[in-house]
C-alpha cells in the first residue's frame, strides 16, 4: 500500500453510514432484535472489496412432513431434505456424490452445531450429516459434533460442517450461520457491541479460515420476532418445514434474515424492527466473506412451497 493512498477502516466505513444505508449499499434488506475471543480488528484487511461482484447460491428445501402438528421432527423426512439440497447445490444427481465434493476420508471434519436448549441444532439433523460424512468416507474416529466447545474440540479439524437453526437474535438481529462461529474465540461478549457487526472477522481467524465445507441453516421451526436477551416465545415459533444450504455464510444468512422480515410483515401486518442485522452486510462489504445482495444470490427452491413467503 502506497503511502498516500486513504485508508479506510472499518469503524471509519461504519460511522459514515446509517444501518439503512450501509444495507443498501449491499442490496440487503433492512432489517432491525437488540441484540464472541480475540478483539475484532479495527481495520478491514488489505485488498478486501468493498463490494462483492460474483454470485453466490443458496437452496431452499422444504417437505410438509419435515414438522407434526405438535412439533414432531421427522428424522426420515430432514435426512431426504438434506440430500436433495446437498445434491443441488454441487449439481449432483446423487447426494452421495455430492458429499465427496466436500470432505475426504482424510478430512477430520467437525460439525458446528448450536445448543441452546429452547432452538437448538436438531439432533435428527445432526445425524443425517454424520451419515453422509461417513458415507463420503471420512471414519467415526474424525468426526466431532459440538457447538460451546468448539475452541478446544474443533480446533484441528481440516473441515468444518456448520449447522444451526435459524431466529431472531438479541444482539445480532439473527443468529444465523455467521453467528455461529462465535464460539471459536475466548471472549464472544467482545464481539456483541455494534449489533455484532464485526462477526465476519471471526472467520478470518486460523482456528476456521478456509476450513467450511458446507453451511446448513435449519429453518425447520424457525423464530422470527422477540425482544431481549432471552426472547424466546413459542408464539413467534412457526413450522416452516425447510432447510437453507450454500457454500456462502454471507448469502445464507441474507436469505434466511429476508425470510424472518416476510413472516413478521406477515404475521403483523408490518415490520416489527429488531437489531439491525449489520453483521451480514458488513461480513460482505468490509471481510469479503460472502455475498449480502440479494439480487446477486442465485435461491433454488425445492418441494412444499405453499406460504413458502420468499
Amino acid at each position: 500500500m502506497t503511502e498516500d493512498r486513504e485508508v479506510i477502516t472499518r469503524r471509519d466505513f461504519i460511522r459514515g453510514m446509517t444501518s439503512a444505508a450501509l444495507a443498501a449499499a449491499v442490496g440487503l434488506p433492512v432489517i432491525g432484535c437488540e441484540g464472541a475471543s480475540e478483539s475484532p480488528p479495527a481495520e478491514a484487511p488489505q485488498g478486501a472489496p468493498t463490494a462483492r461482484e460474483s454470485s453466490a447460491r443458496v437452496v431452499l428445501v422444504r417437505d410438509a412432513r419435515a414438522v407434526s402438528g405438535r412439533g414432531q421432527l421427522n428424522a426420515e423426512a430432514i435426512e431426504q431434505m438434506l440430500d436433495r439440497a446437498v445434491a443441488s447445490l454441487l449439481d449432483e444427481e446423487e447426494p452421495e456424490e455430492a458429499w465427496k465434493q466436500l470432505v475426504t476420508p482424510n478430512d477430520s471434519v467437525g460439525i458446528k452445531t448450536n445448543y441452546w436448549n429452547l432452538l437448538p441444532t436438531p439432533k435428527e439433523l445432526e445425524a443425517a450429516i454424520k451419515r453422509r460424512v461417513l458415507g463420503a468416507g471420512v471414519s467415526e474416529s474424525s468426526i466431532r459434533i459440538d457447538d460451546r466447545g468448539a475452541r478446544r474440540t474443533l480446533a484441528d479439524c481440516t473441515a468444518l460442517i456448520n449447522v444451526r437453526p435459524l431466529r431472531s437474535h438479541h444482539w445480532a438481529g439473527i443468529g444465523g450461520c455467521m453467528k455461529n462461529y462465535i464460539m471459536f474465540v475466548r471472549r464472544a461478549s467482545s464481539y456483541h457491541s455494534d449489533s455484532c457487526a464485526d462477526l465476519g472477522a471471526i472467520w478470518q481467524l486460523p482456528i476456521v479460515r478456509g476450513k467450511t465445507r458446507l453451511n446448513v441453516l435449519a429453518v425447520l421451526t424457525p423464530q422470527f420476532y422477540g425482544r431481549g436477551p432471552h426472547h424466546f416465545d413459542r408464539r413467534y415459533v412457526w413450522s416452516y418445514g425447510g432447510l437453507m444450504v450454500s457454500l456462502d455464510p454471507v448469502a445464507v444468512d441474507a436469505v434466511g434474515a429476508h425470510l424472518l422480515r416476510t413472516k413478521r410483515r406477515q404475521y403483523f401486518g408490518q415490520d416489527r424492527p429488531i437489531t439491525p442485522t449489520k453483521h451480514v452486510a458488513v461480513a460482505d462489504a468490509i471481510y469479503g466473506r460472502g455475498v449480502s445482495d440479494l439480487n446477486k444470490i442465485e435461491l433454488i427452491k425445492l418441494g412444499w412451497m405453499e406460504v413458502v413467503l420468499i
